[in-house]
């Protein structure tokens, strides 16, 4: 494993006061207005934590001028960007009939200047032990208080930075995310926007009457009978595995070598994998139902799959369901399969009955005996430029919910994955003997 945190626990960030970066432009068309949140935005609730770390340039080399530079370029080009992406310089409301939407006020997005007291390299590359790097508007009482986004620029003494983002989910999913943050390094680097974000989040509106089709088991109810409950009020530990192309390969000759599969992806190898040994980890009663839920981009599956560029969640939950006991003791060729069926089950017609489903009923997921897995692995964390090249790493930092886990792609060796994963202290050792393969 190749993840290091550095002494980021002992480095000093000192932050100045949140000020607000409005959009360059007044909005008359749209300021006042309530903008349309699908119910797959809604479904999505939380928040997401990255950090883009950059090196010393010839540009940036730590003076006071140097600085002031440094955070006007990239403070101007947000309020620009933030002319584009309307709705990112709005809050939060809830309309009259409970239903979570947009209020175009323009106040602008969150912004904080930061100085860290060491070198940038003194971080480490551990991403998700780099949360002071990220303002987090403490204050919030809930998820309506939390801005669509906040930014912090953190300068280190040789003149480095990071860009600390955190944003709502209900405004932004990982693809919109790094569309944003491109479109704003384009921006800075004086570069027109390419294609201009679809923001009518209206095509994604429930049918009237809603046509469910489908169970929609993403959502069902499971009993604990294996008291999980007990082992989450344990001290939760973090830890990343890297799993190189070798033993994506192993794993994936492990899944068919009992010749049920001929092939396998390596995300359906992985999933299954990680979800058949945090099982065996947990020592979930052998009867006990268990629950593996997928995040699956449904852009593509649309059909007409969703305009380039859509700004939204275009994200759904599938799911796989076994009991832990058939689930560990059958060979791994079964718990891939029950993967690729829930991937191959979303299609056009399930993402629409899903959207339905949530119309009329809601969107609260029952995380008993559930695992979800969400893989950033094609996010383009590499390409963001403000104008002083490419981060050499960037990621998501915290691991939110004892039940997440997220496949990122390694810092350095792109056909690598990193798995971030949380655990009860009991149970993470036996889980770490699972992961040598």
């Amino acid at each position: 494993m190749s993840i290091s945190n550095g002494n980021l626990s002992e480095i000093t960030v000192e932050r100045g006061e949140p000020t607000l970066v409005p959009p360059a432009a007044e909005d008359t068309n749209n300021k006042g207005s309530l903008y349309f949140l699908s119910n797959l935005d809604i479904n999505f609730q939380g928040k997401a934590r990255t950090v883009y770390c950059f090196n010393p340039s010839d540009h940036n080399g730590g003076g006071h001028g140097d600085d002031e530079v440094l955070v006007g370029v990239i403070k101007n080009a947000l309020s620009k960007a933030l002319v584009h992406y309307y709705p990112v310089a709005g809050r939060l409301a809830m309309e009259s009939d409970g239903r979570p939407v947009v209020d175009c006020t323009g106040e602008g997005a969150v912004f904080v200047e930061a100085k860290a007291d060491c070198c940038v390299e003194e971080i480490g590359n551990d991403t998700v032990a780099m949360e002071k790097l990220v303002y987090d508007t403490p204050d919030a009482k809930g998820l309506l208080e939390v801005p669509p986004l906040t930014a912090q620029v953190t300068k280190f003494k040789n003149g480095g930075f990071v860009l600390g983002i955190c944003v709502n989910h209900f405004v932004f999913d990982g693809v919109t995310a790094m569309d944003f943050i491109n479109h704003w390094g384009e921006i800075a680097r004086g570069l027109p926007l390419k294609v201009s974000p679809f923001l009518d989040r209206s095509i994604l509106r429930a049918r009237n009457p809603p046509q469910i089709e489908f169970p929609h088991t993403e959502f069902s109810e499971i009993e604990d009978i294996s008291n999980t409950s007990d082992l989450y009020t344990e001290e939760m530990v973090y830890e990343s595995f890297s799993f190189d192309l070798d033993k994506l390969e192993k794993l994936k000759m492990a899944a068919t070598k009992d010749g049920g599969l001929i092939k396998c992806s390596t995300f359906e190898a992985l999933s299954a994998f990680i979800w058949r040994s945090r099982t065996q980890a947990l020592k979930l009663h052998h009867y006990q139902k268990i629950k593996l839920l997928l995040v699956v981009d449904g852009r593509s599956r649309f059909d007409p799959p969703l305009p380039e560029h859509y700004f939204g969640n275009g994200v759904v939950f599938t799911s796989a369901h076994s009991t832990a006991g058939e689930l560990t003791e059958k060979p791994l060729s079964f718990a891939v399969e029950l993967v690729r069926e829930a991937i191959q089950r979303v299609t056009d017609r399930y993402m629409k009955s899903a959207i339905d489903y949530l119309e009329v009923n809601g969107g609260n997921v029952s995380m008993n005996a559930t695992l979800i897995i969400s893989s950033w692995t094609r996010l383009s964390f590499e390409t963001t430029d403000f104008g002083w090249g490419q981060p050499y790493l960037a990621g998501r930092t915290s691991l939110p919910g004892k039940e997440l886990v997220l496949f990122l792609s390694h810092p350095t060796d792109k056909k690598s994955i990193n798995v971030l994963i949380s655990f009860p202290t009991s149970s993470m050792k036996i889980f770490q003997k699972l992961m040598h393969i």
